[in-house]
């Protein structure tokens, strides 16, 4: 049965649930909403997201203490833990908390473009070759290992300086961190509050893609829409070869986030923090246990882009030992690195006064508008590069944040396509066989560590990545520069 509470059309990409909305949930608990719930659709992708209970989500994130402006919702959003995956609430630096559930298990799971000087002649006839290699160079796969095997304090290192770390140690080129969110490290991670079973499940697992809906791809221009933004990243026509990086912080940050949600029970009970959803554990932001979790947390997202920094040392390889050709010949600059399971410490203008809050961003994109400092100074003039993957058989997107964004969701757009059903039900409905068939007939070769991966990320588990992306873009929230169209997919 699907969610049949009340919503007001505020525009054609825009709905809202208002603070006298009431779930069975919030009925039980005496709680009401202390905001308006935004959810960011069109008329057809509503009655998709009413399908599962993630507009309750919505509401009942919106009953938190400190919440500023609405309980956002992006278009791919579907149900989660705590949190839907597509949402964004922003905290009150001081009245409001911070959630595990906001940022989610996968902390700073997040996406990397690089851009080539390739068209698609140069590489038609050596893709296979290309993925086959890639698979080879980047362990996949759930539980699997990394090539660099951490030592001593080594995880400490990485915890602490995030990418740079990979950088100094030759995984990468220096001007690569002058495009990443924080350039790599976000300041304010502390080792000493990461538990040893983090740190050991983390150590072995560094430069890993992992499972689930993380992949490597090989991808070409489809569309260019914003010629402006799209020299500027580096896009230079049709047909340019692309290579995309999705993953995270693989069981360093999963174990981070399981350890701090038992603090967080612990605190809601000490600080009389009531709650719709025990999913929803909390404490006060400025707490001694919520700054705990705020810097473990850090270090997380530290090692989620020293990984996707070394799996682009493997990726950058394999061009060059197919191609024979070195990396910096081939042009693979990276355009842009960004998270999307985060909570950052902001200042945003709000009601006419600047607010610093914490954002938490679930299964959503930072989308900062031209002219903000956090945008490289390179893209500052057409605003921060956002990429959005959708499944592996349809296309993805390089958008660029707005002003819209910075004035409405906290600069905060959508992730990717958004699931349609469960991973159990995408295994009853799909064959791996048949997946890999149809991708084979529309020239897509694809490299999969398990059939199982293979039936869970079928094309028509998603939502149709070019409606959700056309919603961010019409509602303003992100504008499109580059469609990319996949041609070979590594997944775990």
């Amino acid at each position: 049965m699907g969610w049949d509470g009340p919503l007001r059309e505020v525009d054609r990409y825009r709905f809202e649930i208002a603070p006298g909305y009431e779930s069975e949930a919030m009925k039980r608990h005496g709680l009401t909403m202390r905001v308006p719930g935004l959810i960011y659709a069109d008329r057809r992708m509503m009655e998709i997201i009413k399908r599962d209970n993630s507009p309750d989500q919505v509401a009942h994130v919106a009953t938190l203490p400190g919440i500023v402006g609405h309980s956002f919702a992006m278009p791919d959003i579907h149900h989660g833990y705590g949190f839907a995956i597509g949402g964004v609430a922003a905290f009150d630096a001081e009245e409001g908390i911070i959630s595990p559930g906001g940022v989610g298990y996968d902390i700073n799971c997040g996406v990397r473009l690089i851009r080539t000087s390739l068209d698609w002649k140069d590489i038609r006839d050596r893709i296979d070759k290309l993925i086959d290699t890639m698979f080879a160079n980047v362990p996949a796969g759930v539980g699997r290992g990394g090539n660099r095997k951490l030592v001593g304090n080594e995880i400490d290192e990485v915890l602490a300086r995030g990418a740079g770390w990979a950088v100094a140690e030759g995984y990468g080129w220096p001007e690569d961190l002058e495009v990443i969110e924080e350039r790599g490290a976000i300041d304010g991670a502390d080792p000493s509050l990461v538990s040893p079973n983090a740190r050991k499940r983390g150590a072995p697992q560094l430069g890993s893609l992992g499972g689930g809906n993380h992949f490597l791809e090989i991808q070409q221009v489809d569309e260019i829409f914003d010629l402006e933004a799209a020299h500027a990243f580096g896009i230079t026509g049709t047909g340019q070869i692309t290579i995309m990086i999705h993953t995270g912080s693989r069981g360093c940050g999963h174990q981070i986030c399981t350890d701090y949600l038992d603090t967080m029970r612990r605190a809601n009970h000490k600080y009389n923090i009531p709650l719709v959803d025990n999913e929803l554990s909390c404490a006060p932001a400025s707490s001694p246990e919520g700054q705990r979790y705020f810097a473990a947390m850090k270090c997380g997202a530290n090692y989620a882009w020293a990984n996707r920094q070394m799996i682009t040392h493997g990726v950058r390889e394999a061009f060059a030992q197919v191609l024979h050709q070195p990396a910096e010949q081939l042009g693979m600059n990276l355009v842009y690195d960004i998270a999307h399971n985060m909570a950052k410490l902001e200042e945003h203008q709000y009601e006419g006064r600047t607010r610093r809050v914490y954002v938490h961003r679930k299964g959503a994109t930072r989308a900062f508008g031209p002219g903000h400092a956090d945008v490289p100074e390179a893209y500052r003039a057409v605003g921060q590069p956002v990429i959005i993957p959708g499944d592996m058989g349809t296309a993805s997107y390089l958008l660029a944040g707005t002003q819209r964004a910075m004035d409405e969701t906290f600069g905060s757009t959508c992730h990717g396509a958004g699931r349609l059903m469960s991973r159990h039900a995408a295994n009853k409905r799909f064959r791996a066989d048949t997946v890999r068939a149809q991708l084979h007939d529309q020239g897509i070769y694809l490299k999969s560590a398990s059939h199982k991966g293979v039936s869970e990320e079928a094309p028509g588990v998603y939502k149709d990545i070019n409606d959700v992306v056309n919603i961010a873009h019409n509602s303003g929230i992100a504008r499109k520069v580059v469609r990319l169209r996949p041609l070979g997919v590594v997944k775990g």
